[in-house]
């Protein structure tokens, strides 16, 4: 399956509001072009999304863009899951080390348990 169909790419702040409201359950990766952790980190978030429930997203960020500040991103890749329209976790990048797939793939399994 293609990545974009797993982890659709949304096109700014207005997508991004729009699938927090349709979803019951969301994974957004907050990532950046020029970011080297953040295109290490996205083939892993990429083999990890599976289509359905819950949804896994992805947005282009740059530092100046009103939803980097709306969510308090400040390292990337920073990827938060909503349930129901509200953020209810988040896994921030570490300044100079991303994030790790095992990382990721323990913070999955935590927002599934409800944890």
């Amino acid at each position: 399956m293609a990545e974009e169909e797993r982890c659709e790419l949304l096109g700014g702040p207005e997508d991004l509001e729009k699938a927090i409201q349709a979803r019951d359950r969301l994974f957004v990766l907050f990532y950046a072009s020029w970011c080297p952790f953040s295109q290490a980190f996205l083939p892993a978030y990429a083999d990890l999304a599976v289509p359905g429930d819950p949804c896994y997203v992805r947005i282009l960020s740059n530092d100046d863009d009103a939803h980097v500040e709306k969510y308090g991103i400040e390292v990337y890749p920073t990827v938060l899951y909503f349930e129901k329209g509200k953020l209810a976790k988040r896994l921030d990048g570490r300044y100079l080390l991303g994030l790790s797939r095992k990382k990721f793939e323990t913070f999955v399994g935590q927002c599934q348990a409800g944890k």
